[in-house]
This record gives structure tokens, sequence and C-alpha cells, in this order.
């Protein structure tokens, strides 16, 4: 009797068992169908000491069947205002990104082995403000069931495909009712916590999952980079033209 009833409840755990592929397969699927999308957004940079600084961004993204596009331009304050960061997203290949400083009136391409670096001084990287699609990583074994901040998660770990990327391992934490993700820890190249990334005030648009809140925590300067969204319009009516590099410039 016992056999059956253990050999039962081994069948029913492991019908229940879901691979981390899956996982991040889905909670891709419930932010995708925006089209495209126009977005007013606060940079807070956060140091050691607990000082802030804030910057005003726009944020214009175009969804790609093999990768989304992105333009990100600094309005305030003065000393960052007309900076843009052009990104194209390959999820088979490495991205490109351009960056473009008004001081010196000229476009500047991101190299693949300096993506790691600061985006701007914040605790964001280059590497980060790109796409997450989940083709851009790599994934092993089912994902574990745990809570966190009293949300039952599916939590694992990816390791990105670019071997050019600042980290050797990524952490999830991905909500089950909604798939939505709601937090990542990155390892560095030393194998050690570098950063946790948390995901919060999550709207719907047109039935589209929209991300409210973003905050990136370095765990080895103790210093933050909280970005919020104050606008979202999806479904914006954006073209190719729209993400073409002479854009940079103008």
């Amino acid at each position: 009797m016992r056999k059956i009833v253990f050999t039962t409840l081994l069948m029913a755990t492991t019908l229940m068992a879901v691979s981390n592929l899956e996982i991040a397969q889905k909670s891709d699927k419930v932010t995708d169908g925006f089209e495209s999308s126009i977005a007013k957004t606060e940079m807070i940079l956060v140091n050691a000491s607990g000082q802030k600084s804030v910057r005003q961004l726009e944020m214009k993204t175009l969804e790609g069947e093999h990768g989304d596009k992105s333009i990100s331009t600094f309005l305030t304050p003065a000393d960052v205002k007309g900076t843009k960061t052009l990104t194209y997203e390959h999820t088979a290949s490495n991205d490109d990104q351009w960056l473009y400083l008004p001081a010196l009136k000229r476009v500047k391409r991101i190299a693949s082995r300096n993506k790691s670096g600061s985006f701007m001084g914040s605790e964001f990287s280059y590497e980060d403000i790109g796409n997450q699609n989940y083709q851009k990583f790599s994934y092993k074994g089912e994902a574990q069931e745990v809570e966190l901040n009293g949300v039952k998660c599916y939590k694992g770990a990816r390791v990105p495909n670019d071997k050019n990327s600042g980290y050797t391992k990524q952490v999830s934490w991905i909500a089950i009712d909604t798939l939505l993700l709601q937090q990542v820890e990155y390892y560095d190249r030393k194998k050690e916590l570098l950063k946790t990334a948390t995901f919060s005030d999550y709207k719907q648009l047109d039935g589209i999952w929209r991300v409210g809140k973003i905050e990136m925590k370095n765990h080895q300067n103790d210093k933050r980079t909280i970005l919020i969204w104050k606008e979202d319009k999806i479904k914006a009516g954006l073209t190719e033209k729209e993400f073409n590099k002479r854009v940079l410039k103008q």
C-alpha cells in the first residue's frame, strides 16, 4: 500500500514539474504584443550615503519578431540633456548599441566587450537596458516553487549566451499566478552576487502587462538606481525610420 501511495505521489510531482525554459517562454508572452511604445520615465540615482540625483528620460521601443529596437533620450538635467542610446536587440546574436553625446556631437558604438559598463553612471549596465528576451539565455532543470515577499514564484537560473556578458549567471523569480518577473539576481564574472533588480507596480494597458518600477541594487558598492514610469503609451504607431542611427543626431 505504501509503495502505491509513494508511486502516485511521485507521478503527481513529475506531472506538476515545469522547466525553467518553459516558464521563461510563458513569462515573455505576457508582456508581448505592445507593438511600439513611448514612455516618460524618471531615473533616480542613490549613492552609498543616500544622496539622490534625478534624471528624466523618454524611452521609445519598437517590437520586432527577431528583437526589439529602442531609443532612450535624456531630457534633464542639463549636463546629460540630449544624450541618446539606441539599441538593436538580436535574439540570435549580440545586440548593436550606439551612444550619442551632444557635447561632442558624435555617435559612439558600444563594443560588445564594454556592455557590462555602467549606463550613464547608473547601476544599470548597457547590457541591462537591452530587452531580456528568453532566447538570449540558456536554461537547465526545473523551476522551484518558492515565496518572495508574500508572492508565490517560480525560481530558476539562466545563463547569458553572450560570451561578453558581464554575468556568469542570473537567478529569476517569476510570479506563478501572473507569470510576471518579480526579481533577478546578477552574478559577476567571479560568480559573486553583484546586483539585484526588483520589478513592481505592474499595470495592464490594452491587456498587455507593463512594468511601472525597477530598482537595481548594487551589493558591492551599496548604490541603487530606481527607474519609474511616469507615462506609458503602447501601440504608439512608431515605425522603423524612427530608430535609424541618423535620428541620434537630430
